[in-house]
């Protein structure tokens, strides 16, 4: 399809030819880009494949804290587990420590979710009925029916 365009394009401008292309340059020269040394051009290939490789692994890493979270939170809510995330784990080693955010977020979760299996059961009101200060709270009601009778005359 392109031949065909080119092909009328060529036509249209009075048929010129393209000069012959010159041969590709063998050796050094045409490997070499900005007038490098051959030592110079094998470092920099090294260096770009060491930084490639770093740059993976902490892709890696991030794929497989990430799988982590989602496999925290999948047994917080009692969700199916997905293969894709157990995979990834395994292709960054198996054992992945979580950023400090990402833990304390799942410490928290499962504090929360303990609290609430603790609570749950017929008598939690009364559990928390017996933290409650009640001295304090009868001094607290008395002041204010103190300040309402000042304030209302009715009373």
């Amino acid at each position: 399809m392109a031949a065909f365009f080119t092909a009328a394009l060529k036509s249209f401008q009075g048929g010129e030819k393209e000069p012959p292309k010159e041969p590709p340059k063998v050796g050094k020269a045409a490997a070499l880009p900005n007038n490098m040394t051959r030592e110079e051009f094998e470092d920099y290939q090294r260096q770009l494949l060491e930084e490639k490789i770093e740059r993976d692994k902490a892709f890696a890493q991030r794929k497989a804290e990430r799988a982590t979270v989602r496999i925290h939170l999948r047994d917080k809510y009692h969700l199916a587990q997905d293969e894709r995330d157990d995979a990834q784990l395994h292709v960054a080693g198996g054992a992945v420590e979580l950023p400090q955010e990402l833990a304390a977020m799942v410490q928290s979760e499962e504090e929360e979710e303990e609290e609430e299996k603790g609570s749950t059961g017929a008598f939690a009101f009364l559990t928390k009925l017996r933290e409650v200060d009640l001295p304090a709270l009868q001094d607290r009601a008395l002041g204010s029916m103190d300040e309402v009778k000042e304030k209302c005359a009715l009373m």
